[in-house]
């Protein structure tokens, strides 16, 4: 998450749960970031003229004052995105179609630029089955948004740890993990990263100018399917 999304989403933060506060090193541990970095955060929020104060004692933190903030009005392209891959779970289930419609709605009052990196981002995700449960690193999830080279540590079905530089070009999901889609340069070529393996990764200066074909996965294509927001 860039700091600007993560202001926006310090703020509604806030005022989801206000008037109770939330301390700085528990907003830390959400957006995984130090608590030093919340501080900043939070003083270009007071700064910038959003009322937020502290609470002192030691169930205290920050507040925001909800009357005299906004709501949020229209869905980024990750979080567009974001619903989309919540809303495949009700595959078969009797509101499947009212999400679908729901989702529909949303995305239709959207600004035209989300929408179109909304589909970019989507076109990067690829399903089998209901959809899976083991987390994704924010740090993978902005690279594969941001096109950003990654260098991972990356531990094998046997516990080996290996180092290496990948292109990240999507995300596989099953009913039970994610995985990265990436080329990898150790490898020379297109390897599944179990994100659940991933030990530490860190984003490079470098961009992603490879992208994902349809024909580079192998697996049958009756077993695999894009996510889509229609």
């Amino acid at each position: 998450m860039n700091r600007t999304d993560r202001l926006y989403a310090l703020v509604e933060e806030l005022r989801a749960v206000s008037p109770r506060p939330r301390s700085a090193r528990w907003l830390a541990r959400r957006f995984e970031v130090s608590a030093r970095t919340i501080e900043r955060d939070i003083g270009a929020l007071q700064a910038s003229g959003v009322p937020i104060w502290a609470e002192p004692g030691r169930t205290g933190g920050y507040v925001v004052d909800r009357a005299h903030t906004l709501p949020p009005v229209n869905l980024t392209a990750g979080e567009a995105v974001a619903m989309a891959v919540a809303l495949h779970r009700l595959g078969g289930t009797p509101f499947a179609s009212a999400a679908g419609a729901a989702l529909r709605k949303l995305v239709a009052v959207m600004p035209a630029a989300d929408v179109a990196e909304a589909h970019r981002l989507a076109g990067r995700v690829h399903l089998i089955g209901d959809g899976p449960a083991t987390p994704v690193p924010a740090v993978v999830a902005d690279a594969v948004t941001a096109r950003r080279v990654l260098r991972l540590t990356y531990a094998d079905r046997s516990g080996v740890a290996s180092t290496r530089d990948v292109e990240p070009l999507g995300y596989l999901g099953n009913p039970r993990h994610w995985y990265l889609l990436a080329w990898c340069r150790l490898r020379d070529e297109l390897r599944c990263f179990r994100t659940d393996r991933i030990v530490s990764v860190h984003p490079l200066s470098e961009r992603v100018d490879r992208e994902l074909r349809p024909g580079d996965l192998d697996i049958p294509h009756e077993r695999v399917r894009p996510l889509s927001l229609v």
